[in-house]
């Protein structure tokens, strides 16, 4: 039991490591290609673009005046400890530790890019004009490989938490 378990747990840390590597090499292309604030149009409500966020999700304290590196690093790693040691007892529930590999390749991915440049790269920007009211011109927050990663990662949580539910009744 403890081989497949361990060998479960190497696979969820595997799909960390690949998410970890996508949005690094994503991050690398931006930065290697385009200059901040440098736009490519790709579909009438998607361009590329490479950003800068030193503060979190939708910008929140990029202002701060630096201090909120580390705080956010500390954070990232904190949580990073916290999912591995959550995957060792789970590792056998596939949507439980999918979602938790999940958020740990993004969680990761953010941390190097703030440890390496003090900012993370973000690079696709979502638009419409429905989103006018909310965001300027539309724009949704730019993101990156890791935010997704993150989002897929809360919304499978979020789902195997409902299931374990309905199948408790």
């Amino acid at each position: 039991m403890a081989k497949a378990s361990s060998r479960g747990m190497l696979t969820w840390l595997g799909l960390a490591f690949a998410i970890v590597l996508l949005d690094q090499f994503t991050k690398t292309l931006i930065v290697g290609f385009y200059r901040l604030g440098e736009v490519t149009p790709v579909t009438s409500f998607f361009n590329i673009v490479r950003v800068h966020n030193p503060g979190a999700a939708f910008s929140f304290l990029a202002n701060a005046g630096g201090w909120q590196r580390w705080l956010f690093t500390a954070i990232g790693l904190a949580v990073a400890v916290f999912i591995v040691w959550m995957l060792r007892s789970h590792a056998h529930q596939r949507l439980f530790a999918f979602s938790l590999a999940c958020l740990l390749g993004g969680a990761l991915g953010n941390v190097i890019d703030r440890l390496l440049r003090g900012y993370v790269v973000d690079m696709l920007d979502f638009h419409f004009r429905w989103l006018a009211p909310l965001f300027a011109g539309g724009h949704f927050p730019s993101f990156n490989v890791a935010d997704t990663a993150i989002t897929i990662g809360a919304i499978g949580l979020i789902l195997d938490e409902f299931w374990r539910v309905r199948r408790s009744r």
